[in-house]
C-alpha cells in the first residue's frame, strides 16, 4: 500500500515507526524528496530534514520490521565535471545542497550494514505531478518563444519506466547498495525541449510551435548550481534486472500517448 504525505510525516521518526509496526511491510519504498533544488539553498534545513534524516527514519523502521528499504536519489550527488557516464561507485561531490542532503540520504540508508538499495536516477518526468515535459507544454502553449539551457547534460528518465525496474528488483531481491536507472541516450535540456515540442505537435497537444533558442546556463542564472554533465551508467542493473535499454525519445513518446488519452 501506499502512504501519502497527509498519512505519513516520514520526518517523524515516531510515526515512521508506528506504521512499519501496524503495516509490518516488507519492503519500503522511499520516492519522497525535498526536490526544490533552489529553494533548498535557502531552505537547507527543510531539506535536511525530508531528503537525509527522514531516510534514517525509514532505514531504521525498515531493520525494526526485518523488512528492505529501497531509496531513490538522484544524478545531483555529482559534480558534473565527468566527461563519461558515472558508474554507481564513482566519486561523490554534490554543488547544491539539493545534492548534498541526498547524498547524505543515501549514507543514512546504507548505514550499520543496512540491506538498503539506494537507486539513482535523473530528469524524471510523467504525466501527472510537476515536471520539466508538462512545464515546457504549458509554456509552449502560453508563450511566444522560449530560451532553454544547452549545457546541462543528462538522460531523461519516464517515471512509469522507473517505477517497473523498482519492481524488478524487489522480484529479484537484488542486492544492497547503491544502483544506476535512467533511459538510454543523453541530451540537452534543450534538446529534450525540442523533442516535447516535435512529438507533442504529433499528438495534437500542442496547437502550434514556437521559436526554442539555445542559452547557455550563465546566462539563465539560478541560486543553485547545477552539474554540467550528470549522465548515469545504467548498465549493471540492465543487467541484473533483465531490462533492456530504451532510448529516453521513445519513452517520451510513450508518456506523450498517455497525456494524450487522458
Amino acid at each position: 500500500m501506499a502512504l501519502t504525505h497527509a498519512e505519513l510525516d516520514i520526518t517523524d521518526a515516531a510515526a515512521v515507526q508506528r506504521a512499519a509496526g501496524a503495516h509490518a511491510p516488507q519492503w519500503i519504498v522511499n520516492a519522497a524528496a525535498y526536490t526544490a533544488v533552489d529553494a533548498a539553498e535557502s531552505a537547507p534545513a527543510a531539506a535536511q530534514a525530508l531528503n537525509a534524516a527522514a531516510v534514517g527514519f525509514l532505514a531504521q523502521a525498515a531493520k525494526s520490521a526485518h523488512a528492505r528499504l529501497v531509496h531513490l536519489s538522484t544524478d545531483f550527488v555529482f559534480d558534473g565535471r565527468a566527461s563519461n557516464p558515472y558508474e554507481p561507485d564513482a566519486s561523490t561531490a554534490p554543488i547544491g545542497v539539493y545534492g548534498a542532503t541526498k547524498l547524505a540520504g543515501e549514507q543514512q540508508a546504507l548505514a550499520d550494514g543496512a540491506s538498503s538499495i539506494v537507486v539513482r536516477t535523473s530528469w524524471v518526468y510523467a504525466a501527472y505531478g510537476q515536471n520539466f515535459v508538462r512545464t515546457m507544454l504549458r509554456l509552449m502553449a502560453s508563450k511566444p518563444e522560449l530560451r532553454v539551457v544547452c549545457d546541462q547534460i543528462g538522460s531523461p528518465t519516464w517515471a512509469s519506466g522507473l517505477a517497473q525496474v523498482l519492481w524488478k528488483m524487489i522480484d529479484i531481491d537484488a542486492p544492497a547498495g547503491i544502483h544506476h536507472w535512467c533511459d538510454a541516450g543523453v541530451a540537452s535540456w534543450y534538446d529534450f525541449a525540442v523533442a516535447i515540442q516535435e512529438e507533442a505537435l504529433q499528438r495534437g497537444i500542442l496547437a502550434q510551435a514556437i521559436p526554442v533558442s539555445p542559452i547557455r546556463a550563465a546566462q539563465y542564472p539560478t541560486p543553485a548550481k547545477r552539474p554540467a554533465y550528470s549522465v548515469l551508467e545504467s548498465a549493471r542493473t540492465r543487467v541484473l534486472t533483465g531490462t533492456p535499454a530504451t532510448h529516453w525519445r521513445a519513452q517520451l513518446r510513450k508518456m506523450l500517448d498517455e497525456l494524450a488519452i487522458a
